[in-house]
């Protein structure tokens, strides 16, 4: 496949990465990821199942070497969390 833009990935990539906070909280690995009108949802599963929004605010970097994405969750994005 042709490489794409800085920032871009494709969805084979993306998915068994594991996704930790920025506070190294480890919450799964994507198991998938669809596309809404706006941007794209991860769903990671690890003890639970988030929907993660692939937008600026809370996706903070992807490792691909890695295979780690760290997030910044808003706010309500984790039921667990205040």
């Amino acid at each position: 496949l042709p490489p794409l833009p800085e920032g871009r990935f494709y969805i084979a990539d993306i998915l068994g990465m594991t996704v930790v906070t920025d506070e190294g909280r480890d919450l799964g690995k994507v198991v998938d990821v669809f596309k809404t009108g706006a941007n794209d949802v991860y769903t990671v599963r690890g003890d639970k199942e988030y929907l993660i929004p692939v937008i600026d605010e809370v996706v903070l970097s992807t490792d691909l070497t890695a295979r780690k994405i760290t997030i910044k969750p808003l706010k309500g994005l984790l039921e667990d969390e205040d």
